[in-house]
C-alpha cells in the first residue's frame, strides 16, 4: 500500500456553529477523497501537529503529497500586503503548515500534486506572487469563478507545445477545464515550467517544476476532483493524477 499525504483544509472556532463550535476542524472534501483513492493507494490527511519532530516523522512515512484547494493564501506569504483594506486576508496558519510539508517534499524528492490553492502555494514556495483578486487587479480578465455555479463553469486551456500536458491530452483539440478561483499567478516562481494557460487572458493554469522529472512535481489551477459535475465538457480528470502516481 502506498500512502498519499493530503494537506488539510481548516475551519476555525466559531461559537455560532452548533457542532464543534469551539474547536478547529481539519478535513478534505468528499470528491477529493474519492478522486485520490485507488487500489494500492490510500489518501491520508496530514495532522496539524505542534511537535515538529513528530510532524516530520509522520510526513516521512508518506510516498507522495497532494495539496488541495480551499482558503486564499495570506498575501504576506508571498511578500505583499492585503489590498482593499484586507478583504482577502487568506489563511496564514494554513500557509505555514503547508509550506513545511512542501519544503519536506521538495527537499526529499517526493512526488507532489498541487490543486488550485495548492497550485498557488507551490508558486509562492518557489518565490512567485499572486493576484489577490483577479477582477479587482485585472478588470478585463475573463471569468474564472462563479460563487453560484461553482464547479459548473469552465473555460478553454492551451497547452505548451511538446510539454507534458500536450502529451497527456493529445487527442483533445479544444481542451477545457473547470474554474473555481478568484486568485492567480502574477509572477511565476523560479524554475517552474508553464504547461497550460487560459488563452483568453494568458493566465497560467498549470506548471511543473524543472528540478524533478517532468510531472513528478506538478500543479493545476483547476479542480480535477470536480470534473464529474460537467465531465462531458472537460478533459478527463485522471491523466495528470495517473502520471503523478507513476512516481509514487
Amino acid at each position: 500500500m502506498k500512502f498519499i499525504g493530503v494537506s488539510a483544509c481548516f475551519i476555525y472556532p466559531d461559537s455560532a456553529r452548533t457542532a464543534h463550535g469551539h474547536k478547529t476542524l481539519q478535513y478534505f472534501e468528499r470528491d477529493m477523497s474519492r478522486y485520490l483513492s485507488r487500489k494500492g493507494y490510500m489518501p491520508i490527511l496530514i495532522p496539524d501537529l505542534d511537535d515538529e519532530e513528530q510532524f516530520t516523522d509522520f510526513i516521512s512515512q508518506m510516498d507522495g503529497f497532494v495539496f488541495q484547494g480551499g482558503a486564499d493564501l495570506a498575501p504576506e506569504t508571498y511578500g505583499e500586503t492585503p489590498i482593499l483594506d484586507g478583504r482577502w486576508k487568506g489563511d496564514a496558519h494554513r500557509d505555514g503548515y503547508e509550506l513545511k510539508i512542501m519544503d519536506f517534499a521538495i527537499k526529499n524528492n517526493k512526488p507532489v500534486f498541487a490543486i488550485c490553492r495548492g497550485f498557488q502555494l507551490m508558486n509562492a514556495y518557489f518565490g512567485g506572487t499572486l493576484y489577490q483578486d483577479l477582477q479587482t487587479q485585472i478588470p478585463t480578465i475573463s471569468a474564472h469563478r462563479s460563487a453560484e455555479l461553482y464547479d459548473k463553469i469552465c473555460h478553454p486551456v492551451s497547452f505548451t507545445p511538446d510539454g507534458l500536458f500536450a502529451k497527456l491530452f493529445t487527442e483533445y483539440s479544444k481542451p477545457q477545464v473547470n474554474t473555481v478561483h478568484h486568485q492567480g499567478v502574477k509572477d511565476l516562481g523560479k524554475n517552474l515550467k508553464v504547461q497550460a494557460i487560459s488563452p483568453a487572458d494568458g493566465l497560467v493554469e498549470a506548471f511543473t517544476w524543472k528540478g524533478a522529472e517532468e510531472g513528478k512535481v506538478v500543479a493545476v489551477q483547476w479542480h480535477p476532483e470536480f470534473f464529474h459535475t460537467i465531465k462531458d465538457q472537460l478533459i478527463p480528470a485522471n491523466p495528470v493524477y495517473d502520471h503523478f502516481l507513476s512516481f509514487v
